[in-house]
């Protein structure tokens, strides 16, 4: 994980705001998100892993849980982050075949691997147009 110096650090923001400002660079809001917390991912590539440009937020005021809430989030420090998954099969599996049906995924090589300087850069990049976008619609937290 490579964190990046960013202006967006510690800004508020409406939630349905950020999250239709950065759908148009194509970033997503992750599945690990919960009801104080939670990233907007960018795949920078998926080259022998997944290279992810993150936006990590907190909640300041209401929920997400609910699309039409005008949750306030606060940004936190952006950062590249590199997961390595693992060639082949996974002989660690300990389930059965009917537990295989339903989780076909194996645990990656490296969760947290080194960041390829190619990514970081690329990452710095795309948070530059991000910050340009953004700086108008920004609030700092007191």
């Amino acid at each position: 994980m490579i964190l990046l110096n960013s202006s967006l650090t510690d800004s508020v923001i409406s939630m349905s705001e950020l999250d239709e400002e950065l759908k148009t660079f194509g970033f997503h809001l992750s599945d690990n998100w919960d009801y104080e917390h939670g990233y907007y991912d960018y795949l920078l590539a998926d080259d022998e892993g997944y290279h992810f440009l993150r936006i990590p937020f907190t909640v300041k005021t209401g929920t997400l849980d609910s699309p039409d809430d005008n949750s306030l989030i606060r940004i936190s420090e952006p950062f590249v982050l590199s997961h390595i998954y693992q060639d082949g099969l996974d002989d660690q599996v300990k389930e059965g075949n009917f537990r295989a049906v339903f989780d076909q995924f194996q645990e990656p090589k490296d969760k947290d691997g080194k960041v390829p300087e190619q990514y970081v850069q690329m990452g710095r990049e795309l948070l530059s147009q991000v910050e340009h976008k953004l700086s108008s619609k920004l609030g700092k937290e007191d």
